[in-house]
């Protein structure tokens, strides 16, 4: 793996959750949030909380994204934890 592609490596082959393909480029913050929600609530290898561990990866790929990711799909991403926040009762 070349080290410019890590994270993409970690987002697509993570031991935390099993994630649906392409989520993280949809335009539904709601979607996004409920399927890493499904996802963390389905995983055995969690090591926080269900809402820690689908909070974490999705703070880590707009992170890892950095400059890359376009403003308009950021700001979806920021919705998408704001969305996970109220899914997860933690408003």
């Amino acid at each position: 793996m070349a080290n410019d592609k890590w994270s993409q490596d970690v987002t697509e082959h993570s031991d935390a959750l099993d994630l649906e393909a392409g989520v993280f480029t949809w335009n539904d913050p709601d979607a996004i949030a409920k399927s890493l929600k499904k996802s963390a609530e389905a995983s055995d290898r969690n090591k926080g909380s269900d809402y820690q561990s689908a909070m974490s990866m999705l703070t880590f790929y707009i992170n890892r994204a950095g400059k890359d990711l376009d403003e308009e799909q950021r700001q979806v991403l920021e919705d998408a934890k704001q969305s996970l926040r109220r899914q997860f009762g933690r408003e």
